[in-house]
């Protein structure tokens, strides 16, 4: 078969493997598992069935033949928290969720892509950018005042594909990549945070309107994709009047349910605004953090806003003949992995 080095490459990294690790599975060593990735020695059937087992791929998952798709603009949050191997298995897992929708693309018709692009530069340190960038967003994808009903449904209206990521991917935070011909949105599993959640979809957001060029990870582009979440999700002009100017916790609570954004980013919103002093929302944030608060906020649990365009394509497919096991075998990924991606409803 025609070997594609890249897909081993993109195997290794989706389990989490380093070369060393992979070569003592296989019997090999870390140095011709580097030429084979790099495509200067071909490994013969007998390795390829042997890595094909130690990565929990098909055999097929090697064969050349799909357009490489670059993840490498893909903003993380933080890049100091996780290391390389992390990093880069969430971007393998993004990198075969490409294969899927390309699969399911030819089979269904999913929601055109339709975001507006709004470029900041990540210079642009104290500018009103990222909240024009908001503005015009929200006039674009919903056009109307008050809370957005469901940010991650927004998203997915709009052609954005939104994904949770494994568990074995957990230690990533959310992270986006505006890759074509489909923008991606991944969300970190491990938080069940509902008004988190609905924050980090907003920031990602941000990054896919403004950040198409922006180096990943600067504080700048950082802080930028956070102001445009704090508009998007609370316009100054809708809010400004609701936010008190004192911790008056029963109405964060209410305003908390009202807007579905946590009592912290309220706060926070009321600081920005000019609406509470430094002094006063200090003494707000010390007063969460002693009745822990900053860890767990007080209120009623909400369920997280789960993604539902794949799995419902993955359904209208699999009622048209082709199931999940054909839609894998398109993809040349494994039923496992696809039902980690999508799973079941």
């Amino acid at each position: 078969m025609l070997f594609d080095c890249e897909r081993l490459t993109l195997a290794r990294r989706l389990r989490g493997l380093r070369k060393n690790q992979l070569a003592q599975a296989v019997g090999t060593t870390p140095k011709a598992i580097g030429q084979f990735e790099a495509g200067v020695q071909r490994p013969g059937e007998p390795t390829i069935r042997r890595l094909a087992i130690a990565l929990g791929v098909p055999v097929a998952f090697f064969q050349a033949g799909r357009s490489p798709v670059s993840m490498d603009g893909a903003h993380f949050r933080s890049l100091r928290s996780t290391s390389q191997i992390e990093r880069d298995q969430a971007l393998a897992y993004g990198r075969i969720a490409t294969d899927v929708v390309a699969v399911l693309e030819d089979l269904v018709d999913l929601p055109e892509v339709d975001l507006p692009e709004y470029p900041v530069s990540p210079d642009e340190i104290a500018g009103s950018g990222p909240v024009e960038a908001a503005r015009l967003t929200r006039k674009s994808l919903l056009d109307r005042h008050g809370p957005v009903p469901h940010v991650v449904r927004l998203l997915e209206t709009h052609g954005v594909i939104v994904l949770v990521l494994p568990e074995a991917a957990e230690r990533v935070d959310a992270f986006s990549a505006g890759i074509h011909p489909r923008p991606m949105v991944f969300f970190n599993p491990a938080k069940g945070d509902y008004w988190r959640n609905r924050f980090d979809a907003a920031h990602e957001l941000g990054h896919l309107v403004m950040h198409a060029d922006a180096e990943p990870g600067e504080k700048v582009v950082e802080d930028q994709a956070h102001r445009f979440a704090a508009e998007f999700l609370m316009p100054a002009e809708d809010i400004s009047g609701e936010l008190p100017a004192k911790p008056d916790w029963e109405r964060l609570a209410e305003l908390k349910e009202a807007w579905g954004v946590s009592m912290a980013a309220l706060l926070y919103r009321a600081r920005t605004l000019g609406i509470m002093t430094e002094t006063a929302y200090r003494n707000a944030m010390s007063t969460m953090s002693a009745r822990g608060w900053r860890r767990q906020e007080p209120g009623g649990a909400r369920s997280l806003e789960q993604p539902t365009m794949l799995t419902r394509a993955i359904e209208i497919v699999g009622q048209a003949g082709t199931g999940r096991d054909g839609v894998a075998d398109r993809a040349r990924v494994t039923r496992a992995d696809l039902d980690l991606l999508i799973p079941r409803r």
